[in-house]
């Protein structure tokens, strides 16, 4: 059976306990602090590790050439730089977490793992359209791999141990990120989809399985790691998994999951709960039952939610 792999979970739920700052609505989102305090992105780090994360993302969802020039008026360099400083804050927290096992604390995981972030297009927008997709009926193909090219290659250059690709909301932009990899063949990718709450559809209401599975097949061979979804309400996940590894006995299909908690974003009320709210944690066996081997939390869940999915995943795998 394959190894299941803890995710982190929601940055800016986090980040916020240690910075105090209204994060949300900022059209940098948590990638302003890359600049105005690195302290809080390395503690952030360190607060899933601790909590058990195997597999910590950098803060780079948000992170654009096009954005750190708008509204921190730096070039395309220096912004470009900010992502191989976003690996090293991550590094940097890898390190003090291994520091702590090697003064005798008691760490669960001895290796943990960095993954580079790649949000979509639509997040440097600022107008939440990476949760419609509206924005790919106007650019090209070709125009998305340009623009997703020189962050992914940062990120790997900065030694990322893999690939975040998430919350991509249409089909154009996911098989543009697909082709791109084929340019960085060494490098290992998971690919998440934002989804509608209707059980079938990625954003831009393209089929998810089938745009999911073509994905994963017409990439190199083993390079992605896992598809899914993220940053959905969690009781809407399992109509999307359900189903796919047993229409393909043929091969296991890697599945990844992080859901949000439950509530909804707007620009105009950001986060609003849900009166049916549901928590992810009461869905995780359900989920790797279904072939899940990456999990996590997205957004406004924080490194206790992380405690839990670790606690429910050890629950799993000693009774299987």
């Amino acid at each position: 059976m394959q190894e299941v792999k803890i995710l982190d979970g929601g940055f800016s739920t986090q980040l916020a306990t240690h910075v105090g700052d209204i994060i949300d609505g900022d059209p940098l989102w948590t990638a302003r602090f890359l600049i105005t305090n690195p302290k809080a992105i390395i503690h952030t780090h360190l607060d899933f590790l601790k909590a058990g994360a195997d597999i910590i993302l950098t803060n780079t969802y948000q992170a654009s050439i096009d954005g750190f020039s708008k509204y921190m008026n730096i070039t395309e360099e220096e912004s470009l730089n900010l992502f191989c400083k976003a690996v090293d804050y991550a590094k940097e927290a890898r390190n003090l977490y291994k520091q702590g096992i090697e003064n005798g604390k008691n760490i669960i995981n001895a290796s943990p793992l960095i993954a580079g972030s790649i949000g979509p297009y639509g997040a440097c927008l600022h107008d939440a359209s990476e949760y419609s997709g509206k924005y790919c009926s106007s650019v090209s193909e070709e125009m998305l791999i340009n623009w997703h090219r020189p962050r992914i290659q940062k990120l790997l250059n900065s030694g990322v141990d893999m690939l975040a690709i998430e919350t991509i909301p249409c089909k154009k932009e996911a098989q543009a990120l697909v082709k791109l990899l084929r340019e960085f063949p060494n490098s290992k990718a998971w690919l998440s989809f934002s989804c509608r709450s209707d059980g079938k559809s990625i954003a831009d209401g393209s089929n998810f399985q089938h745009v999911a599975l073509q994905c994963y097949r017409q990439a190199l061979p083993g390079q992605i790691l896992a598809i899914g979804v993220n940053c959905i309400p969690p009781q809407n996940a399992t109509s999307l998994l359900k189903g796919i590894n047993d229409n393909c006995k043929e091969e296991f299909v890697p599945l990844i999951i992080y859901p949000n908690s439950g509530e909804r974003y707007t620009l105009e009320h950001g986060w609003m709960k849900h009166e049916e709210g549901h928590s992810l944690h009461e869905f995780i066996h359900e989920w790797l039952n279904l072939g899940v081997r990456y999990i996590g939390g997205c957004c406004r869940t924080n490194a206790v939610d992380v405690e839990k999915i670790r606690a429910e995943v050890e629950k799993w795998k000693s009774n299987n």
